[in-house]
């Protein structure tokens, strides 16, 4: 029998960014599944703030060089890698000139999010796709973790998912208590369009906030995890109405297994 394929995608990971609840659940989350017999692949996005001498990180050339086009303009997609060595796992880094030099990582010094922090999130979510497609890697999850990944299920379920490689595939997206109050663009929505993608589903950021791209998501996740033990009381509520499978907190000594489990019960449904 196959393994699992368990594809992760998280807008933090420990070593690369400091520890929080979701940079620690991004880096053992994965070692944790792999050592439970799956395969894994993981990517986050190449924050400026990450030493890539220090982190090893270099260049796949094989699957970069492809270019994203977001609000008619050409932006280059460069993939980098890097290994952590504990745990026997690589971690894949999106990365481009435009959106991730700066050396902060979705807040600037004044703890307001970058204006362009849309753009960020649709680069990263396509950007993971089409080089899942360059592997030629068949995920049969697909683990979505905090607000910057919210994009990603609808790409999948809309844009490829008549890709062979993607037509299984469940997604999970995990909430954090990562709650910012800035908006995004007002044309947020027509911005994230792409071919396979229709106005009618992202009808949800025209009044694009932190609920909206976290509603989005749910809206088209298999199944969604309460990531920190405290959400919006609102954000809370959508997912336990939204007739996704959901699963309340679980604290560092469960996670792992009870994640496990989902996924199992996701590729037999």
């Amino acid at each position: 029998m196959e393994k699992t394929k368990v594809l992760f995608v998280s807008q933090e990971i420990m070593p690369y960014l400091p520890e929080s609840e979701m940079s620690k659940v991004g880096r053992h989350l994965p070692q944790g599944i792999q050592e439970k017999g799956k395969e894994i692949r993981t990517f986050m996005p190449r924050y400026g703030c990450i030493n890539e001498r220090r982190n090893q990180l270099h260049e796949v050339i094989r699957l970069s060089g492809m270019n994203l086009i977001i609000d008619d303009t050409d932006h280059p997609l460069i993939i980098k890698v890097a290994s952590i060595q504990a745990a026997r796992m690589q971690v894949y880094f999106i990365d481009n000139e435009d959106y991730f030099h700066r050396k902060k990582v979705l807040l600037d010094d004044e703890g307001q999010a970058f204006a362009d922090n849309d753009e960020r999130a649709i680069f990263f979510a396509r950007g993971v796709l089409e080089t899942v497609k360059k592997l030629r890697w068949a995920p049969d999850v697909v683990h979505c973790q905090g607000w910057f990944t919210g994009l990603l299920p609808l790409y999948l379920k809309k844009a490829f998912n008549e890709d062979p490689l993607f037509t299984d595939t469940k997604v999970v997206f995990s909430m954090y208590d990562d709650e910012f109050s800035t908006t995004f663009s007002k044309d947020f929505a027509e911005k994230s369009l792409i071919e396979g993608v229709e106005a009618d589903d992202v009808k949800v950021l025209e009044n694009a906030d932190y609920l909206a791209i976290n509603k989005l998501a749910i809206d088209w996740s298999d199944a969604v995890i309460m990531g920190s033990p405290s959400i919006n009381g609102d954000l809370l509520a959508y997912a336990k109405d939204s007739g996704k499978t959901f699963m309340d907190y679980k604290n560092g000594d469960e996670y792992v297994q009870a994640y496990s489990d989902l996924y199992d019960s996701l590729v037999s449904e």
